[in-house]
């Protein structure tokens, strides 16, 4: 790559655009390779490409990084049934991005109505590949170079500026401003900004939710379902809990714990604890022959680590449940014979093995992604073919397998686990349970968030001898309407770093992380930190003293939403 010191943008985007298609997945003699832009953007998921797009759209020089090989994230990684809350809170690029993405299919979204029923709209259910290719097609129209494969090695620091940060392979970027767009926040702690793996304890926000939480009761008469899977209050089968012993000799606790049951007490409710929610693959599987691959069974299989799911079917089979695979995934139709299957009571997620991810270094993390993945495949292996399975189920799971045409280079199998949470920063503004119910409004809205506190399991542990998912919130925790997300929640302290925004693991505890933490508010947050940081640029200040009268004006005139809706 050679250095851009002083060219325009259109000269920029000409020379980098081709020395990064070039140097893309190489990683030899990189050392002496640098690119100078405007704005850096590290991370390719969907918000990073929504920041690309808008500081290109602003005539910068932008330049994005994706660690992996492919953008969009989660959006394009397996999350497929999108989570969107109230439609009319999604504005700008996001808008525009699901409805290219609706129009592949043939469909126009109603963006001035609420959802009607569950929270996940069946209308803005996508296939990967489609969400992949419209993420491409914005960032080929915006002419933006994208360097993938291209891990964080390093940031530099001169005071409290972010100058350069270099890639595993030793490619340097320099940049006037950076834009943290991870899940994991790398970028950001690699910078020295103040963050957080923890639950707070209830007292420090004086928060209701935070901290050690046990909300799911198991029982045994747990009511009858109605046609859509779900109780009369909305609960779902694959909520169903139901008392199980979680011992490997059941009533001996010398024995030792059945594996995924986790070790420790239950501890004091809302008293800080670590850990963050459960992990797990969103899998886009299909039930149509000619697009099906089978779901080869992980190596060292063992059917041993799914006693406790042998134990769970034959409690709830005791109990009079139908059981059939609704029990262990909630899973949603997508176009063309797909569904996207998502977690359970004893699901696809993996309560535990998520708490290192965050802060562990590359090898550690390609354990554990690979441990989520090992688990998956065994679980659905378990269900198609054990003996203790009734045979309706093992029919049903033998129905489906992997696409065809998702994935191709992974086999099928999602390149993203969904890290539902990890790093959150720690900045001036700390977003809160107080900001998601109305009763505290945070200054300069940048975005609105409206789905409820959604928050998955964090451990499953044994308490008064059986089974529990602690740290699980049941059903979504209710809020007044959308919400804004204040400008001070994406920025850290200025005494820490001044051209840096972090639009995912933005500033929030972790109740108010469990709403917020939807792709299309992770969009809007991401073009909204675009916009200060070329108005920053254009200022020549920090992040911190950018004008919020400008910075309000731009994002209006970018269709971003801000405010509410009254009535």
């Amino acid at each position: 790559m050679q250095q851009h010191t002083g060219l325009s943008r259109r000269e920029f985007l000409a020379t980098c655009a081709a020395t990064c298609a070039a140097f893309s997945g190489q990683h030899a003699h990189a050392a002496d390779q640098v690119v100078e832009a405007d704005l850096c953007i590290y991370g390719g998921t969907s918000g990073g490409v929504a920041a690309a797009v808008q500081a290109a759209r602003m005539g910068k020089r932008v330049v994005l990084i994706e660690p992996g090989k492919h953008l969009g994230g989660m959006t394009s990684g397996g999350l497929s049934a999108v989570d969107i809350g109230d439609p009319r809170t999604v504005g700008g690029i996001a808008r525009e991005y699901f409805t290219r993405l609706a129009a592949k299919f043939g469909r126009k979204l109603a963006f001035d109505q609420p959802l009607k029923g569950v929270p996940t709209g069946g209308a803005f259910a996508i296939e990967p590949h489609t969400a992949e290719q419209v993420f491409d097609e914005l960032i080929r129209n915006a002419d933006v170079p994208v360097l993938r494969g291209e891990p964080l090695k390093a940031v530099k620091k001169v005071g409290a500026r972010i100058v350069e940060l270099v890639t595993q392979s030793g490619a340097v970027f320099r940049a006037k401003m950076f834009i943290d767009a991870t899940y994991e926040g790398d970028l950001m702690a690699q910078a020295g900004v103040s963050c957080t793996v923890n639950r707070e304890a209830n007292s420090k926000y004086n928060e209701t939710l935070n901290g050690i939480q046990l909300w799911e009761k198991p029982e045994v008469d747990w009511g009858k379902p109605g046609p859509n899977g779900r109780r009369p209050d909305g609960r779902g089968v694959w909520d169903r809990a139901i008392p199980l012993d979680p011992y490997v000799k059941p009533g001996n606790a010398s024995s030792g714990l059945l594996p995924g049951v986790q070790a420790g007490d239950l501890g004091k409710i809302g008293e800080a604890a670590p850990g963050v929610q459960a992990y797990c693959y969103r899998l886009c599987l299909t039930t149509r022959p000619a697009n099906r691959l089978p779901i080869e069974r992980p190596a060292g299989y063992d059917a041993a680590r799914y006693e406790l799911h042998a134990r769970y079917i034959a409690a709830c089979l005791k109990a009079g449940d139908a059981v059939d695979l609704r029990w262990f995934s909630k899973f949603d139709p997508l176009p063309n014979d797909k569904f996207d299957f998502n977690t359970a009571y004893l699901g696809l997620n993996l309560p535990g093995a998520s708490h290192a991810y965050a802060e562990a270094n590359p090898e550690r993390r390609a354990e554990i992604v690979k441990d989520h993945e090992n688990y998956a495949r065994g679980l659905l292996h378990f269900l198609a073919t054990d003996g203790r399975v009734p045979e309706k189920l093992r029919q049903q799971t033998s129905q489906f397998g992997l696409c065809k045409d998702e994935f191709p280079d992974h086999g099928g199998w999602p390149h993203q686990l969904y890290v539902r949470e990890a790093r959150r920063m720690v900045s001036d503004l700390v977003m809160t349970e107080h900001h998601c119910r109305g009763t505290q409004v945070a200054p300069h809205s940048v975005a609105l968030a409206s789905y409820g506190i959604d928050i998955h399991e964090v451990r499953r542990i044994a308490h008064q001898g059986i089974v529990v998912r602690e740290g699980k919130l049941l059903g979504h925790h209710g809020l007044k309407g959308p919400y804004p997300v204040g400008y001070g929640a994406i920025m850290p302290k200025a005494a820490e770093c001044e051209n840096l925004f972090v639009t995912f693991a933005l500033s929030a505890s972790h109740v108010a992380f469990g709403s917020i933490r939807m792709e299309p508010v992770f969009m809007a947050l991401s073009q909204s930190a675009a916009t200060a940081g070329c108005l920053a640029i254009d200022e020549r200040v920090s992040v911190q003293k950018v004008s919020q009268e400008k910075l309000r004006e731009r994002l209006l005139k970018d269709a971003q939403i801000l405010e509410p809706r009254k009535g």
